[in-house]
């Protein structure tokens, strides 16, 4: 991995902002879904899914996952779909350009899984009108935002 994988966040997404994602959002665009079960990616869009959201599978090596037709990129995605949210399971040297793709795509957040942040494409990203979260998971985020201890939705 390059030096890149190392970067931390400097600015983030607060917990209102993240709960505002989260409450709002209707279609899960996951960049690097796997159809494997074990995989991250597969299990955190398996339980998105379970709790409510559409997801759109991008992966090129992927026809189909979840049910859901998959995408080998965002631009490929048909423009009647809304995307709400574009969720990266890739590593650091590709989200540059996911974050551009989900520019031109019109998406409302970039959401950086666990363990991956870009400063510079979230400032980009943000410059643009998007909402940004990295290095954080998106189910555990979810689980948090709708306990019911919390007052959620659940």
């Amino acid at each position: 991995m390059t030096d890149q994988s190392c970067e931390l966040p400097l600015s983030n997404a607060s917990e209102r902002e993240i709960d505002e994602i989260l409450a709002s959002a209707r279609t899960i665009a996951v960049v690097g879904l796997s159809d494997k079960p074990d995989r991250e990616s597969h299990m955190v869009a398996r339980y998105l899914q379970a709790n409510g959201y559409r997801i759109i599978p991008v992966n090129p090596a992927v026809a189909e996952v979840l049910g859901e037709r998959g995408y080998p990129d965002l631009a490929s995605i048909p423009p009647e779909v809304a995307i709400d949210v574009v969720d990266i399971f890739r590593k650091p040297e590709f989200i540059p350009g996911i974050v551009d793709a989900a520019i031109a795509r019109g998406a409302r957040a970039v959401w950086m899984q666990l363990g991956l942040a870009d400063n510079a494409a979230a400032q980009k990203a943000r410059a643009a009108g998007l909402a940004v979260v990295m290095d954080r998971c998106m189910k555990v985020e979810h689980a948090r935002w709708s306990a019911p201890s919390r007052g959620g939705r659940l």
